[in-house]
């Protein structure tokens, strides 16, 4: 199956029909856009490095829309350092900016003996049902995301997703960059109004993590909520069959059709 990218050059991509927007079918979905970014800053942080840090927190501003095209992605240190590092990357099509990422990379360190949370664990994937979200949603890039999902009510929902195209045609990427081209997925995952209704766009996403990613799967604990002045907030704990792996927060512009 075709990947959500395709290298052109160093620098280059070309987006294919699998990244086709919800809000548009002409624009790209950002989700896999991410993905890119977090793929670059890691290659990019371990060309510099023998010993790679890992990276921990991840912000992304989505300063406007781009079309299925070919886009442009660079890297630049911030802040260099040996067990601190931010990196950032520009993702831009026909030489404006559309996505700017600034990710913190954090040296390891052996802490397994204290590790522990106490965010509460997932249904298991047998208790939920395959969610077609196409119902809610148009475009490609939904569709090639299986998702089981359980909604409470609606803005309140948990899900097991996991990506079923890969993010860059004949290249490897790590688990976190698979998992963070994904977690944009959230916004639409347990809508509050329906989409015809109200558009609520996410200018932002910031990602928080604790480990890496294990396995295909990924499970989401979204709650979305709208403010009385047409702001709001979509907000997942996300978690892997080993445990939890951070949170992801997105800013909304909520806007009544």
């Amino acid at each position: 199956m075709p990947a959500y990218f395709e290298r052109l050059g160093p620098t280059t991509f070309r987006a294919t029909v699998h990244v086709q927007g919800a809000w548009n079918a002409e624009e790209q979905h950002v989700a896999p856009s991410l993905g890119l970014m977090v793929h670059a800053m890691e290659r990019d942080h371990a060309s510099r490095t023998g010993m790679p840090l890992q990276l921990s927190r991840v912000a992304f501003d989505i300063l406007g829309v781009m079309p299925i095209d070919v886009v442009e992605l660079t890297t630049r240190v911030i802040r260099p350092g040996r067990t601190i590092e931010l990196v950032e990357a520009v993702l831009s099509h026909d030489g404006r900016a559309a996505v700017v990422g600034r990710g913190w990379f954090l040296k390891t360190a052996d802490t397994a003996a204290l590790a522990g949370s106490r965010l509460a664990a997932p249904p298991r994937r047998d208790d939920l049902s395959l969610w077609d979200t196409s119902e809610v949603w148009p475009g490609r890039f939904v569709t090639t995301v299986e998702t089981l999902r359980h909604q409470a009510e609606p803005g309140r929902a948990w899900a097991w997703m996991r990506p079923l195209v890969p993010l860059l045609s004949g290249e490897d990427v790590s688990s976190t960059a698979r998992l963070l081209g994904m977690v944009d997925i959230f916004n639409g995952l347990t809508v509050r109004a329906a989409p015809e209704d109200v558009h609520f766009p996410n200018v932002d996403l910031t990602a928080h993590l604790l480990r890496a990613p294990e396995g295909e799967w990924f499970a989401a604990d979204t709650t979305v909520s709208f403010g009385p002045t047409g702001l709001g907030l979509t907000h997942t704990i996300v978690h892997d069959d080993v445990g939890p792996l951070g949170a992801v927060s997105q800013s909304l512009t909520v806007r009544p059709r």
